[in-house]
């Protein structure tokens, strides 16, 4: 066994490995992208593609995939999954969202709720965010610390290194174990998501998506970008590596984020298990039965 595959891509959006990633400098819209339709185009193709990667993963059941989304409100997450994933066969994949800590969740710590639904071999999971919300909206909101029955006194100092060190150290366990990682940040514009809060007023069927909670974060935005950072840098590696993906245009967002996963899967040169010898000869047994009716 192979430890700590490497299988990131080569991508403009690859958040590189030696802490030199500034959100700053990260673009939320990219220049040179793809009309509408023709993002649509290529995202049709990419579909059917990771269609039959997954058929494969599925089959060959040595490997699992785990795909993370972080975002900030509004930025394209839950679209973006509902139509990169709408060619892939229910039976290998699974969803899960996380949001506020339960009691039982706060017994534990907190990797344990999402290790739990991890991705069984040949299936392919998505965290609608994940164990990152702990040194992101955690980090924010600080006083959120005070209910997680944390031994002993909190060192606001040192609390932050030290979950990026437990998170990499679980993300290479799951690496070397057969868990391809990929993770996503959907680099949303403040103004932009202004743009679609208002759009969640103006349009009756979007009211239900409209939260005053949501608003009032807004607030801390420099803060939440500080927070990104820190993960983006501290976490980022061959084996689990994070992409910052321009999340203004939701078309090219949608795109960019299906190319990833399939050029990672291609990496992974999946095929279905060979029939042996022995198979072969049980099969044409089989064969006959069924010929004779």
């Amino acid at each position: 066994m192979k430890s700590d595959p490497q299988v990131h891509i080569d991508s403009p959006w690859l958040v590189p490995f030696d802490a030199s990633f500034a959100v700053g400098q990260a673009p939320t819209r990219a220049a040179d992208a793809p009309d509408k339709k023709a993002c649509k185009k290529q995202l049709a193709r990419l579909i059917a593609e990771m269609g039959e990667q997954q058929r494969r993963l599925y089959a060959s059941d040595n490997r699992s995939v785990l795909l993370v989304f972080q975002a900030m409100d509004a930025a394209g997450k839950d679209s973006t999954i509902r139509a990169a994933f709408s060619g892939v066969n229910p039976a290998g994949f699974q969803v899960y969202s996380f949001k506020q800590p339960s009691a039982e969740e706060l017994d534990h710590d907190f990797l344990w709720r999402s290790a739990r639904r991890l991705p069984q071999r040949g299936r392919i999971g998505v965290f609608n965010r994940s164990y990152y919300e702990e040194v992101l909206v955690v980090r924010v909101h600080p006083e959120y610390l005070q209910g997680q029955k944390l031994p002993g006194k909190i060192d606001h100092d040192s609390i932050w290194d030290e979950r990026f060190e437990s998170i990499r150290d679980h993300e290479r366990h799951l690496a070397r174990n057969g868990t391809v990682i990929i993770k996503f940040w959907l680099n949303v514009s403040r103004d932009e998501q202004r743009k679609r809060f208002l759009s969640r007023l103006d349009e009756p069927e979007k009211n239900w998506k409209f939260s005053s909670g949501d608003v009032a974060e807004r607030k801390h935005w420099d803060r939440y970008m500080q927070a990104y950072e820190a993960a983006l840098n501290a976490t980022s590696r061959p084996w689990a590596p994070w992409y910052a993906i321009p999340a203004d245009n939701k078309p090219f967002l949608r795109l960019c984020v299906a190319e990833t996963i399939v050029q990672t899967l291609s990496r992974l040169d999946l095929s279905y298990p060979a029939v042996s010898d022995e198979q072969q000869r049980t099969f044409a047994g089989m064969r006959e039965v069924l010929e004779r009716g």
